[in-house]
């Protein structure tokens, strides 16, 4: 081989650059979250992202070799992306804000991602975690972990029941946006303000309550 052929074929390695993936996970994830909130969870199949995508169904294959690999993984990335900023604010060194500003999350997050709220007014059984691989089932092991673990903790240096600060920051903020999804409707910025002063008021009630509680030994009997 002359050394022109052995320059030219250095020269095409040194100046290769891989051609990137023409179908993004990202973007068929995208693709199948549309297609959840036009229909349902169990309106998404394989074949139904493709063409809703104008893509290969074997492109979607290689990336998502079942319905229930697609469905797992739309659902674990959109819980993902929503703990990122929720866990944040629970973590807060500043117990009271940290609930105020993490019921206040919920409403935020949804009003500036409608479609991934609409998913996660859905169950996780909805998107058939039975047939997930055991990757997918440990992710969402390790998310349930890391939120319990974060309420637990806020709960503890609020010094109030778990059970009430989940209803603060959570099932009080999501029955909200669910009302105003189901009507359609954009959620308005004043309705985070509501809900956070809700919270605080639900939170800080049960906190001067039990400095303020009477000893029972004064009651009688």
């Amino acid at each position: 081989m002359g050394e022109a052929s052995l320059e030219s074929i250095k020269e095409s390695t040194l100046y290769y650059v891989p051609r990137p993936p023409r179908y993004d996970v990202d973007d068929l994830l995208d693709a199948a979250l549309a297609l959840t909130v036009a229909n349902t969870p169990t309106g998404v199949s394989v074949a139904e992202l493709a063409r809703h995508a104008g893509v290969p169904s074997g492109s979607v294959y290689h990336r998502f070799p079942s319905r229930a690999v697609l469905l797992g993984e739309l659902w674990l990335r959109t819980v993902d992306r929503f703990q990122e900023g929720f866990l944040a604010c629970l973590a807060d060194r500043d117990a009271c804000r940290g609930a105020r500003t993490a019921a206040r999350y919920v409403v935020d997050w949804s009003r500036a991602n409608p479609d991934s709220a609409h998913l996660l007014l859905y169950s996780r059984r909805d998107f058939v975690p039975e047939g997930w691989p055991a990757e997918q089932t440990a992710r969402a092991a390790a998310q349930d972990r890391r939120l319990r673990s974060a309420l637990r903790a806020l709960a503890g240096r609020l010094e109030v029941d778990l059970e009430r600060l989940v209803i603060a920051v959570v099932d009080l903020p999501y029955a909200v946006v669910r009302r105003h999804l189901a009507d359609g409707g954009a959620i308005a910025s004043s309705v985070a303000d509501t809900v956070e002063n809700c919270a605080d008021t639900l939170l800080r009630a049960r906190r001067l309550g039990s400095r303020t509680a009477p000893d029972p030994d004064d009651l009688g009997g």
